[in-house]
């Protein structure tokens, strides 16, 4: 009886016992928004009756495409027999300041610069930021005139002001960086300010030039409330230096600066900032980086490439399916050298990222519903020293400015050859891989407009080559890539920083002045949103770390 009893009772708590537990799933495109299809599917896997699922959260999605129909992979955190937390949203534990609290100076908004800001909030010191540029919604006139009329503004355009470069171009927020910071940490305070809660689930999240400046907009009003400062149309043009500190920050309006430590976060573009380094004989330092175009295809090819059959679904999409416009990543070695895809937009928009008159500049970039016509991405070829002294014969090869140069040489010549405006050279891409001028173009997204240039003509060789044998190759991989419906684009040129600002691993200080900080991709220590904003929270620990210490 008393054996009988505990089994009774052993029996009785297994049907009521509370638990949490992980699923990992596998679903057909057509159900996998489908959440009773997703409920019936976790309860098979785990092996439960569906009724026991009190509730699920996804933890990651992601696409499968690899067999002849895509699935799509859900891992969820599954809740039996009891609620699930409640999130209410990433808690920023912000403070009121103290009327003695130190001061840091930020030098740039984008996202370096604004999550820095946030974390010297949290940790009770005041920032203050400096940006050449405008707020989001003064910012998006400039881009207007651009696209429109061809006029770059220097200080307001896709690279400078309110956001950085980010803002108006895609939005996109996976890294691999994830060894730099939390990841997590920077997905949650982008939903806390705005952004849908899939960017935390989602493989490849990814918020949407439509929706990014309302959410910095966000973050703006909160630095603003916690006692921080944001200073616009404030362009950085002096930095005096004394016994190896910076005693203040000069202004192109006049205006001086001063803090207790000061963040140099200006973005990979900032060329006068690099040149107003070396001219004070700040150390920097010769980056290499990889430059070469934007390709772009129709985005029905891309699906029916990706997807196969199924590529109807993309565009008879039901409230329950599950299959975005696809994408692709592609990486390949020719005679040694890395060719390799960038920054890919589904369903997106080739934009004019020049940030001086004279030169042209593409980026791409993609609405949150990824619904454009188009799909486009950067195609870039590595570039070592050796090809730069051999095209810029009279370049030292000390030179600090030796990447910074080739990049700008080149953009001017695609302007040049492009007819001096901010239309951009272009070919159909089988013609591009043969080597001969296109009769005519097809439709494109670049809005200023693209004119037929034979790039062969234009490119150094050395690019040019690398990107005609890549394209032959991934034409091989992705049956219809190699395609002339789809249009080659010049140049795609601001990968990544020309220029690294050499910095201690452990304390974040300049290796020679010791209150400056160089963070994020202008500096050389990111490649997107996610590390940019990790790279400003490690440097703004490190501050108080170091401050604290002093």
């Amino acid at each position: 009886r008393i054996v009988f009893n505990k089994v009774l009772l052993y029996t009785r708590h297994f049907f009521i016992c509370k638990m949490q537990r992980t699923a990992i799933i596998k679903l057909d495109s057509s159900v996998a928004n489908d959440d009773l299809q997703i409920r019936l599917a976790i309860a098979k896997a785990l092996k439960v009756d569906a009724a026991a699922i009190t509730s699920f959260m996804i933890s990651k999605r992601s696409i499968d495409a690899r067999g002849k129909i895509p699935v799509i992979q859900i891992q969820a955190d599954v809740f039996i027999n009891e609620e699930p937390p409640v999130w209410e949203g990433y808690n920023l534990g912000l403070r009121k300041l103290s009327s003695d609290a130190k001061k840091v100076v930020i030098v740039g908004a984008g996202p370096a610069g604004l999550f820095a800001a946030v974390s010297l909030l949290e940790l009770g010191y005041q920032p203050i930021i400096m940006e050449r540029g405008k707020d989001v919604k003064e910012r998006r006139r400039d881009l207007a005139v651009l696209n429109k009329n061809g006029i770059v503004n220097p200080d307001s355009n896709y690279c400078f002001g309110e956001g950085g470069a980010g803002t108006y171009s895609d939005g996109k927020l996976y890294t691999r960086s994830s060894k730099r910071g939390d990841v997590k940490k920077v997905l949650k305070m982008f939903v806390s300010f705005g952004a849908a809660d899939n960017i935390l689930y989602d493989a490849h999240p990814h918020i949407g030039t439509n929706k990014l400046p309302q959410i910095i907009a966000n973050m703006r009003e909160l630095i603003l409330e916690c006692g921080g400062e944001i200073h616009f149309n404030t362009k950085l043009t002096d930095i005096v230096v004394s016994q190896n500190k910076i005693t203040s920050l000069i202004t192109q309006n006049g205006k001086t600066f001063t803090a207790d430590a000061y963040i140099l976060a200006t973005g990979h573009s900032a060329r006068d900032i690099f040149y107003l380094l070396n001219d004070k004989g700040i150390a920097i330092e010769a980056k290499p980086l990889a430059i070469g175009v934007r390709i772009e295809h129709p985005q029905s090819l891309i699906n029916k490439i990706q997807y196969g059959s199924s590529a109807t679904l993309v565009d008879d999409a039901s409230d329950s399916s599950y299959l975005p416009p696809a994408s692709y990543s592609l990486v390949q070695q020719v005679n040694g050298r890395g060719v390799f895809s960038f920054c890919m937009c589904p369903g997106g928009i080739v934009a004019a990222a020049a940030t001086e008159p004279g030169e042209v500049v593409v980026n791409g970039w993609s609405p949150s519903k990824r619904n454009n016509p188009f799909a486009n991405s950067g195609l870039v070829v590595e570039i070592r020293k050796e090809d730069v002294l051999e095209a810029m014969p009279n370049v030292n090869e000390d030179d600090k400015m030796l990447f910074l140069k080739y990049q700008q040489q080149i953009e001017q010549q695609c302007f040049i050859a492009a007819g001096a405006n901010l239309s951009a050279p272009a070919q159909r891409m089988k013609d591009f891989v043969e080597g001969k001028k296109s009769i005519d173009l097809p439709k494109t997204s670049y809005t200023p407009g693209v004119s037929s240039v034979n790039l062969k003509e234009v490119l150094p060789l050395v690019i040019y080559d690398a990107l005609a044998a890549a394209l032959v190759l991934f034409g091989k991989k992705l049956k219809g890539f190699l395609n002339n419906d789809a249009v080659v684009i010049a140049t795609e040129s601001r990968t990544s920083s020309p220029i690294k600002i050499p910095r201690n691993t452990d304390t974040f200080q300049h290796t020679e002045i010791i209150n400056l900080y160089p963070c994020g991709e202008g500096a050389g220590y990111a490649g997107g949103i996610v590390s940019a904003a990790m790279d400003g929270q490690a440097v703004a620990a490190a501050i108080v770390n170091n401050l604290t210490i002093k």
